[in-house]
């Protein structure tokens, strides 16, 4: 019996570092408002994924090869980013490590926001906003011609509980957590954080564009 704890405790003990290192590495991201997504990008795409493989892309310091996942993908619309159009689209080769996995076949539609690597390419993570296109509301889909760009020089800060306040008059309070306990709710739907001709930023609703005098708005 006494041979047989210190074996039980190492072996617990190789299970809970192996479940140390599954934690460490899995992906994490914090949530941002697609309007932020918008601004942080680099690349903002409507585009189909047509096929997908895995490639080499270099090697680690320990030498070891390197793998991706390699979407040949079809441009329908670019809202940001280079003269040319995006022809790949490369991710990590699984969820762990932030990979994304799209549909491919060339049916689905994706609204593709992340990192360009020149040439025709572009680089994705889950922290970067990917969604179906049929998923985003109409608004959403509108902002995305202008409205977004023009509030990229506001900053929107997710409010994590109530009661909170905004720290500088170019800053929008993001509450659809607290209040919808969704981070898709109303105002990541429905309303763009802009920027007035004061210098200050607030929440505008509506697919019109804003009216450059809109002052008096009521914040959601």
């Amino acid at each position: 019996m006494s041979a047989t704890l210190p074996s039980l405790v190492a072996w617990l003990a190789v299970l809970l570092l192996g479940r140390m290192d599954r934690l460490a590495d899995a992906c994490s991201c914090s949530p941002v408002h697609p309007q932020q997504a918008f601004c942080n990008a680099d690349v903002v795409i409507r585009a189909k994924a047509v096929s997908e493989r895995e490639v080499d892309s270099g090697n680690d310091i320990y030498g070891n090869p390197i793998k991706r996942i390699q979407y040949e993908i079809k441009q329908i619309k670019m809202f940001k980013g280079p003269d040319q159009d995006i022809e790949f689209i490369y991710t990590a080769p699984s969820s762990a490590v932030c990979g994304v996995t799209l549909d491919v076949g060339g049916k689905k539609e994706y609204l593709i926001a992340g990192k360009s690597e020149g040439n025709g390419n572009m680089h994705i993570t889950l922290c970067d906003f990917i969604v179906p296109w049929d998923s985003l509301s109409a608004t959403q889909k509108k902002s995305l011609n202008q409205r977004y760009q023009m509030g990229c020089e506001c900053k929107i800060s997710r409010c994590p509980s109530i009661p909170c306040f905004v720290s500088a008059q170019d800053e929008c309070l993001w509450t659809d957590w607290v209040t919808e306990k969704n981070i898709n709710g109303r105002q990541a739907k429905h309303y763009a954080c802009i920027k007035r001709s004061d210098g200050s930023c607030a929440w505008y609703r509506g697919v019109a564009p804003p009216k450059q005098e809109f002052l008096d708005i009521e914040d959601p």
